[in-house]
């Protein structure tokens, strides 16, 4: 009885002190929001040139964005289909997997996908990416040739790249199509019944056609499975949850996510009865494996159901989830962190404390 009393005091004690954090926290909320509107009137009114206020405001939020994590970001209503094409695997553009490379300080192509505008205009992997029109690509990272690569579906742009293995500079033209990025790009049975299953990406239905793959090589008689998540980026928890599923029992916790809402924490289990938990697993990573492959690789590893073999992954272990806003915009907000069976929660950087 004395303990209660104790603890209903200690709580009483606390209230007040409570109280006024949220209170101090509020004040600074509203003081600070106070301040942006009349700086930006202020600008509105007085500044020598007239203001886009688009920009200039949607400059303002992207910088108070970046100071937080690189995956909370805005998308206005022009940009929106960005979003929609990071969340289903779509978009209209050439078809290719771009990358930086170190050596050469350039944007180069990695991999033309078959059947696609790269390939099927010429391009092969290593081409260095000169310029897009008459745009030069020079000094350019990644994410902004890839923004010129897309565009609206029949629209055409001019290619200039250099191939290494000859020397030679080439012009071609490109003309960009509606692209669903081929997330299970090759499987396939080794001699040695070793099966191999590539995942590039965890978009809608991986884990469906991941399913068939696998049942498609055990048909043929498969001793063992290399999944190959190298170089995949993550997508969908929901789907790397499915892909585990295959191989462990039914009813077991394999991720946990929690945040500073209630609403935000979920436990994702197991909810059916696996195809295979004897088959042996090898699954490959290396330093661009994040998010839902890390969560793949974690839990088949925390669960001793494979032997994860590579370099040092990416260590992402934040969840975003998308929000709409005014004026058909939309954001993607990290809400919580994610932990695998172990308790461990991959993700590498501290933020709040990285600058």
């Amino acid at each position: 009885m004395r303990k209660q009393l104790i603890c209903v005091l200690l709580a009483v004690g606390l209230m007040p002190a409570m109280a006024q954090k949220d209170k101090d926290h509020n004040f600074e909320v509203a003081k600070n929001m106070e301040v942006f509107t009349a700086i930006y009137k202020n600008l509105d009114m007085m500044y020598v040139d007239t203001l886009n206020a688009g920009e200039v405001i949607g400059n303002g939020i992207n910088a108070m964005l970046r100071s937080l994590d690189p995956y909370t970001e805005y998308y206005p209503e022009n940009k929106v289909k960005e979003l929609d094409r990071m969340l289903t695997g779509k978009y209209a553009g050439v078809g290719a997997l771009i990358r930086y490379n170190q050596q050469l300080k350039r944007v180069v192509v990695d991999e033309p996908y078959e059947n696609m505008p790269a390939a099927e205009a010429g391009l092969k992997k290593g081409d260095i990416i000169l310029s897009i029109d008459d745009s030069t690509m020079a000094d350019k990272d990644v994410a902004y040739v890839s923004s010129r690569l897309r565009g609206e579906p029949g629209t055409s742009f001019i290619l200039k790249v250099k191939r290494p293995s000859t020397g030679k500079t080439m012009r071609m033209k490109v003309t960009r199509r509606s692209i669903q990025l081929p997330y299970l790009p090759y499987y396939g049975l080794q001699e040695n019944g070793v099966g191999y299953i590539n995942l590039n990406a965890f978009t809608v239905n991986s884990a469906r056609d991941v399913r068939r793959a696998f049942l498609d090589m055990r048909r043929q008689g498969m001793k063992g499975l290399v999944l190959d998540l190298r170089n995949n980026g993550g997508g969908s928890l929901q789907e790397a949850v499915d892909i585990v599923n295959m191989f462990v029992p039914k009813g077991i916790v394999l991720v946990q996510t929690r945040g500073k809402m209630t609403r935000v924490n979920k436990d994702y289990k197991t909810t059916v009865e696996p195809i295979d938990t004897l088959m042996p697993i090898v699954v490959l990573v290396n330093g661009n494996t994040a998010s839902s492959s890390e969560i793949t690789a974690g839990s088949l590893q925390d669960l001793d159901r494979a032997v994860v073999l590579g370099t040092r992954t990416y260590g992402k272990g934040l969840v975003q989830m998308p929000m709409d806003l005014p004026y058909n915009g939309q954001m993607k907000l990290t809400t919580s962190k994610y932990y695998i069976p172990s308790g461990r929660c991959i993700q590498a950087i501290n933020y709040r404390h990285a600058r």
